[in-house]
């Protein structure tokens, strides 16, 4: 734990960023923002709840829904495999896109560019945007690229907290919003996107009584975060 702690403390490399680093990062951005999810054209691909995809449907008898593989009434430790069973392409496929966009120095550039946004914002650095802006579409990718930098020391202990309490707050919000929060659109007494405007603002205040917890309660700071 300790050599973890240590070496979340050191930044990645602060090699050269070639074009193809800054143009992964931008790509990448792109796949998990969800800007091609509602195209037609070929491109719609290049999204990754299009490339995620779904499960397909078992057709049951007469005036029953039709179920996935899960079935309804689960319970126990076999609903909750099966619940995992679920989640598992989401996060591998989000992973892999990471590694790939890590190979091509996107991660570098991320850091390059986002850390003197994001250090502001929510106390974090820059590599973390990928796994942010995968948060606003996924919660379960979200989740598995910050465990990654975690692991692999690329965030301190504390960066992982804080970013966590932005991430669990409304989690997934664009794509949970418009599928379940279709149902009251048409009750909205306001336009459709102050909702989601609300939601997000209150995703960094979350994260920031957190990071304001740590300062002042526990007496943490972003150079002794890794040690606690």
């Amino acid at each position: 734990m300790a050599q973890q702690s240590e070496a979340a403390a050191i930044p990645l490399e602060s090699t050269r960023v070639g074009w193809k680093g800054y143009l992964s990062f931008i790509l990448t951005i792109l796949f998990f923002s969800g800007a091609f999810s509602a195209s037609e054209g070929w491109w719609r691909v290049f999204d990754f709840t299009v490339l995620n995809g779904s499960f397909g449907h078992i057709n049951s008898s007469l005036n029953q829904a039709s179920q996935t593989f899960r079935g309804s009434g689960g319970a126990g430790a076999k609903d909750g495999f099966l619940f995992a069973l679920e989640l598992a392409p989401s996060v591998i496929l989000s992973l892999g896109i990471i590694a790939i966009t890590d190979g091509l120095g996107g991660l570098r550039a991320a850091q390059q560019l986002m850390t003197p946004i994001l250090k502001p914002l929510l106390g974090i650095p820059g590599i973390c945007s990928l796994a942010l802006i995968a948060n606003l579409q996924n919660t379960d990718a979200a989740a598995g690229m910050t465990k990654e930098l975690a692991q692999e020391g690329a965030i301190t202990e504390r960066d992982k907290v804080i970013f966590a309490a932005y991430q669990t707050s409304g989690s997934a919000i664009i794509t949970n919003y418009f599928s379940s929060g279709v149902a009251v659109f048409a009750f909205l007494g306001t336009s459709v996107i102050v909702p989601l405007a609300v939601i997000l603002v209150f995703k960094f205040i979350g994260a920031n009584l957190l990071r304001i917890y740590i300062n002042l309660v526990e007496g943490r700071h972003p150079q002794r975060g890794a040690r606690a």
